[in-house]
């Protein structure tokens, strides 16, 4: 696992053992050079920030006070979850999926073989 990194070692030293190989990305069909031309134009275009930002809240929660305007509620319409196998995230609260009741709704539950939490 990744996540747990060696004190001596970059994230990019620790992830590289991971790393597909050119022969494996060059076999890649599931994004195209187009969906990637996509991604880069958005990110040109806004930037990053907003992806970085969730995890920036996480300490201190400012929007806490915000957020209890959502207390109590439910998602009530068909839902699904996906995340990958090798998702630490997933497992970081033993149980909490299983007693989350948040969406009403819930038709499928997967799991990617060989995924981890970057998953999109």
């Amino acid at each position: 696992m990744y996540y747990v990194m060696d004190l001596d070692k970059t994230m990019p030293e620790t992830v590289a053992p991971y790393m597909p190989s050119p022969v494996e990305v060059a076999g890649c069909r599931w994004l195209t050079e187009n969906d990637i031309d996509v991604y880069v134009t958005e990110y040109e275009r806004t930037g990053f920030q907003g992806a970085l930002h969730w995890y920036r809240v996480q300490v201190g929660r400012p929007d806490l006070a915000d957020l209890q305007l959502f207390a109590g509620r439910r998602i009530d319409v068909p839902s699904m979850f996906i995340a990958g196998c090798s998702d630490w995230a997933v497992y970081l609260i033993p149980g909490a999926f299983e007693r989350s009741a948040v969406c009403t709704r819930m038709e499928d539950c997967r799991f990617v073989k060989d995924a981890g939490h970057w998953l999109q």
